[in-house]
């Protein structure tokens, strides 16, 4: 059967119908307003048409960043669009006049039950996906099923607290683990050190236009490819986060696989090899277990569509 993803961003969707395989057959997106939520459901409507005039669809999965109900229906909360208690399945139903199947995905669970089916974790049946983007998001899967929690809000392991009166989060709580492994924190702590150490941060700022502020995640990737220490140490930095708090993860789902999503994927070793480090040296019972494969996410920007496709299956 095939079935529609719908990937919701803050100010586009991206949609694709995709065949039971995970390959996306055809392509589209619409501009949409944070701020006006009924021109989310107008815009899921509107791809729906499109795509089903070209392919027989049988079910739409959309997903979106926010906490989702069990029932994979409403939006419970937000942070970045107008969405609070916000019945998105029953409104796209409405406005398609029809009762074909609408199931509501978390866009991290999406994302990881994509790398789960066709991906970097097709090859296990235990695995921690974290997203590490302006935020830390995660999905995870245990025996084959994707984890969603008594009330659908399961796997928000960016908000485990791992630094007591720590930085404040966006959440309300100090000490989150995405404010110290995020593509957020890695350009905080970089801006940081480039007013600190003016002398060590030549190719960051050159690559940043010559302002400080004008430093992006992307920037301290290329120089730690170019060889910059300071980037490489940045790098390292945030590695150490990922593999410590995966670790804890591990102490409590004890996953094969723990497969690193995002932007920051791109730094590849340098990323990864300081994450297994210190993974392996945070971890319980450590020589007397398995330890965790690392890998970076294999499905890129598509993940959203063809794991919201995939589940509206399910």
């Amino acid at each position: 059967m095939h079935a529609i993803g719908v990937d919701i961003g803050g100010t586009k969707i991206a949609a694709g119908v995709v065949d039971e395989d995970g390959n996306i057959l055809a392509r589209t997106r619409r501009v949409t307003e944070p701020d006006d939520a009924a021109s989310i459901d107008r815009a899921v409507c509107e791809v729906y048409v499109e795509l089903s005039e070209q392919f027989e669809v049988g079910a739409i999965g959309v997903a979106a960043a926010g906490f989702v109900n069990a029932e994979r229906s409403t939006v419970l909360f937000a942070p970045n669009i107008a969405w609070r208690d916000y019945p998105l399945q029953e409104n796209v139903r409405a406005l398609l006049k029809s009762d074909i199947r609408v199931v509501v995905e978390n866009d991290a669970n999406a994302a990881g039950w994509a790398e789960f089916r066709f991906g970097a974790g097709r090859d296990v049946k235990d695995m921690l996906l974290l997203t590490v983007g302006t935020g830390l998001g995660g999905a995870i899967v245990v025996g084959g099923n994707l984890v969603r929690g008594a009330w659908g809000v399961a796997a928000e392991v960016g908000h485990m607290r791992v630094v007591p009166h720590g930085h404040i989060c966006g959440c309300g709580n100090e000490g989150c683990w995405e404010q110290y492994a995020s593509g957020s924190a890695l350009v905080r702590d970089a801006q940081a050190a480039m007013v600190k150490h003016p002398e060590r941060a030549v190719t960051l700022l050159g690559l940043a236009g010559g302002e400080v502020s004008g430093l992006r995640g992307p920037h301290i990737t290329m120089a730690a490819k170019l060889g910059d220490p300071l980037a490489t140490e940045l790098l390292a930095e945030l590695g150490r986060w990922i593999g410590e708090g995966s670790a804890s993860v591990a102490a409590l789902l004890d996953p094969a696989v723990v497969v690193i999503g995002g932007g920051v994927g791109a730094a590849d070793e340098l990323l990864l090899g300081p994450a297994r480090y210190a993974y392996a040296h945070s971890l319980s019972a450590r020589g007397y277990r398995p330890f965790a494969e690392f890998k970076v996410a294999s499905m890129g920007n598509d993940a959203g569509i063809v794991g919201a496709a995939d589940l509206a299956r399910i």
